[in-house]
């Protein structure tokens, strides 16, 4: 295929959607990562250039995917002076696939629009197993031209995809995506861990949980995990404090009251500040198990 590809942001989720572009026959033409050794591997394994600066990505590439961790992060790869992707961008299209309040991505648009350039907004659900897979599901905001435009590339990352409509529509179900999961992800910690504490069989709990309305995506992805203290990162504590903290936001900007989320997000916040930010949200189990947040430290150095 005839496109350029270029990947801002190749950790978990970012290097295995560029693997995915290569092997369905996109020319991977240059990777940038704020951590340059992990940027020198993925490109060396892509054929891509490792580039130096951001406006040498822009430079080398037609559609540019950023996977970014946070609002900061963007601001800093599309800032209005100094090194950023908008440098020499007329013409390029930026498919922004991070978790970001929807403000981000108006600043983003208006940005790109104003060199003459694209964007789209396009949230991921998922993990990295679909993520290479190509078998994400992707909410899309923007312009359709622009959705027309990426549709080649999202068609290989993506197993379905829902247009939502205007750029922020989709920061904003995203962050309701991620609210109503962290809910799940916590409640259903502090339903194992009191299991646990009443001496019940959690293989047991699990299964009943799955045949009744206890039953959850999160009881599928994260509940043998909880159990068996198998924190492997997929998705961590501190992307989930994040994600919880935009649905905060938008709740206080709608007047509504979240308590649900308000304490969840308090849970997650609590994971970082006792060195547990790092595990995957499974984690939160160690502050609900009977005796395990005496060993969190320790925990987490696993």
């Amino acid at each position: 295929m005839s496109l350029r590809i270029a990947v801002v942001g190749v950790g978990r989720m970012g290097a295995n959607m560029a693997r995915r572009l290569k092997e369905t026959g996109f020319k991977i033409t240059a990777i940038f990562d704020s951590k340059t050794k992990v940027a020198k591997s993925i490109a060396s394994e892509l054929g891509a250039e490792a580039c130096r600066s951001l406006a040498r990505v822009t430079e080398l590439s037609d559609i540019i995917l950023t996977v970014v961790s946070d609002d900061a992060a963007m601001e800093k790869i599309f800032a209005s002076k100094g090194p950023s992707l908008l440098k020499n961008a007329k013409g390029r299209l930026f498919i922004n696939c991070a978790t970001l309040s929807p403000s981000t991505h108006l600043e983003v648009e208006r940005r790109a629009m104003a060199v003459g350039a694209s964007s789209l907004e396009t949230c991921m659900a998922s993990s990295i197993t679909q993520a290479r897979e190509g078998s994400l599901y992707l909410m899309v905001a923007g312009h359709e031209e622009s959705f027309a435009r990426a549709k080649p590339v999202l068609e290989k990352l993506a197993g379905s995809m829902r247009f939502v409509g205007k750029t922020g529509e989709a920061a904003k179900v995203k962050a309701l995506v991620n609210m109503v999961m962290n809910i799940n992800t916590a409640g259903l910690a502090e339903g194992l861990g009191l299991g646990q504490a009443l001496g019940l069989d959690l293989g047991m709990l699990r299964e009943v949980f799955s045949q009744t309305g206890a039953n959850s995506r999160v009881l599928q992805t994260d509940g043998e995990d909880m159990q068996k203290r198998d924190h492997s990162c997929f998705f961590s504590a501190a992307h989930a404090a994040k994600d919880s903290g935009i649905a905060l936001d938008l709740a206080r900007s709608a007047k509504l009251q979240v308590p649900l989320a308000a304490a969840t997000k308090k849970q997650f916040q609590k994971m970082i500040d006792v060195g547990l930010g790092e595990l995957d949200k499974s984690g939160v189990a160690e502050l609900t198990f009977p005796n395990r947040h005496k060993v969190k430290k320790s925990v987490a150095r696993k």
